[in-house]
């Protein structure tokens, strides 16, 4: 399959989403950046701007998110919508690769959290590298395993922390030249 064949579904914001879509541009790899008014990207190219009635596909109660997530969120509503584009990230992107912090909960931290649970939720293919350990894990069998990833989907969903270390940086670079 030719890179262009490819898609990366991002929000485009500063850290692992602002790398993710820099390392698809350098690869010739198709970049869709959702958003939403107000919503501040990183990467302005190939913006999706979502209106309300678009977010609300994404729409889940918080007390699930908060049930799932193990974690209660003061500013529900302005959480709320970030989730909601983080639902079409996710569902746009068949494989979910994330940079963060794996938790003893076995949830990530942060947003990035709720797009790792919906990509397990929609039982995709998902890897996060842990910037605590830096390694990457893949979730399978309900256990984090340490794991190597590959892009091998030609849609997947690119993200993580705004707090991207060099070494997360690094593992995103090194994953798009195992990749591509």
């Amino acid at each position: 399959m030719s890179n262009s064949e490819y898609y990366l579904y991002s929000g485009g914001l500063k850290g692992a989403e602002e790398a993710f879509g820099q390392c698809a541009e350098k690869n010739g790899i198709n970049e869709i950046n959702f958003s939403f008014d107000g919503h501040k990207c990183a990467r302005n190219k190939n913006i999706t701007l979502l209106n309300d009635d678009e977010l609300k596909k994404g729409n889940i109660s918080m007390e699930i998110v908060s049930a799932r997530m193990g974690r209660r969120y003061s500013q529900a509503d302005k959480i709320r919508r970030v989730f909601q584009l983080i639902f079409h990230m996710v569902n746009k992107g068949y494989q979910v690769v994330a940079i963060g912090w794996i938790q003893p909960d076995k949830t990530v931290k942060g947003g990035t959290g709720w797009g790792v649970e919906l990509a397990k939720f929609f039982n995709r293919p998902v890897h996060v590298f842990d910037q605590n350990v830096n390694k990457w894990y893949a979730w399978e069998n309900n256990e984090w395993i340490e794991d190597v990833p590959v892009i091998s989907h030609k849609t997947f969903c690119g993200t993580g922390t705004r707090n991207l270390s060099d070494s997360g940086k690094k593992a995103i670079e090194d994953l798009f030249t195992r990749s591509f």
